[in-house]
């Protein structure tokens, strides 16, 4: 179970620096020059760059996630939750594989 949700995780995390280098033009600083961009294009690109830059504080969250279910199944803490110490049901952990708490706690 343990080296399947590894798998999946170390999977999702590839995944995700993927998108972070594909998005790495969005994240760029927008140029102020007027002559060479209109203002509601300039705005525009205001704007896709604040979107991408949420983006990717998402992903990094994610990242964190995935690196501290790794750092679990290492030390044999995976797949119990955080709050109550009890066994996260096996379909949760197949849905999230870096869920930290079970069904009940996560409420």
């Amino acid at each position: 179970m343990s080296e399947e949700a590894r798998e999946r995780l170390l999977a999702r995390r590839r995944a995700l620096e993927e998108e972070q280098r594909l998005d790495e033009e969005g994240r760029k600083p927008v140029t102020l020059d007027q002559e060479s961009v209109g203002r509601l294009s300039r705005m525009d690109a205001l704007q896709v760059q604040a979107m991408a830059q949420a983006l990717d504080r998402r992903r990094e969250q994610e990242k964190l996630r995935i690196d501290a279910a790794l750092r679990r199944i290492e030390e044999g803490d995976y797949g119990f939750c955080l709050e109550c110490g009890e066994a996260i049901a096996e379909k949760r952990l197949e849905h999230d594989p870096a869920a930290t708490h079970c069904i009940g706690c996560a409420r």
